[in-house]
């Protein structure tokens, strides 16, 4: 687990200057979002919906200050990243870390939680029973492995040094890193809401 101590987690409104802050942020919506479809690793772009979305809260967000943004390295979470920080001077890096989990042969099956039997609808609906992933998919214990590593070798001493943090991924991947610093069991890994393009503060 990550040695970071948090005295909140708020979602930002607007306009709220911060310092010596770590923030998260969930890509803007796509195609497959509003479709309810399973990403993981598929890597589908912005929707037109999911642009404005990020334009939106490139003004609402415009007074929070970032020294750095880590980024997963697929497209919607990119380009949620570059449209945010448009025209400010903050660096954008990709950390193959921060990619979303896998949901391995369900990528692209739709409503899910209506499939009978369907083995992948633990995931969502009971992680502590998610034990055994899906073909192809990973275990929570992978993401909170790999998320550990990421935010121990990038984050903390960025923090360390009074910088404002950024992380730009997804639903999963931020639940994970979210349930880590708050130490939540992982019956409540779901229980932060991951909405789109809302800043979150963590620290």
């Amino acid at each position: 687990m990550t040695s970071f101590t948090m005295s909140s987690i708020d979602v930002l409104e607007s306009n709220v200057l911060k310092s010596d802050m770590l923030y998260i942020m969930r890509h803007g919506k796509t195609d497959w979002n509003a479709e309810h479809r399973l990403q993981g690793h598929t890597d589908i772009p912005l929707n037109d919906e999911g642009r404005k979305m990020a334009q939106r809260a490139a003004e609402e967000y415009k007074d929070v200050h970032f020294d750095v943004c880590f980024c997963s390295p697929l497209i919607r979470a990119k380009e949620t990243a570059q449209i945010l920080l448009s025209g400010r001077n903050v660096p954008i890096e990709i950390d193959e870390r921060l990619i979303e989990m896998s949901f391995g042969v369900f990528e692209g099956a739709a409503h899910v939680f209506k499939l009978p039997d369907c083995p992948i609808k633990n995931l969502f609906l009971h992680p502590e029973k998610y034990t055994v992933p899906v073909e192809g998919g990973e275990r929570f214990e992978d993401v909170f492995a790999r998320t550990n590593a990421f935010m121990n070798e990038k984050v903390e001493p960025l923090l360390q040094q009074g910088k404002d943090v950024l992380i730009v991924g997804h639903g999963a991947l931020n639940s994970c890193i979210v349930a880590q610093i708050k130490k939540l069991p992982i019956e409540k890994l779901w229980s932060e809401d991951m909405e789109n393009c809302k800043l979150m503060r963590l620290r």
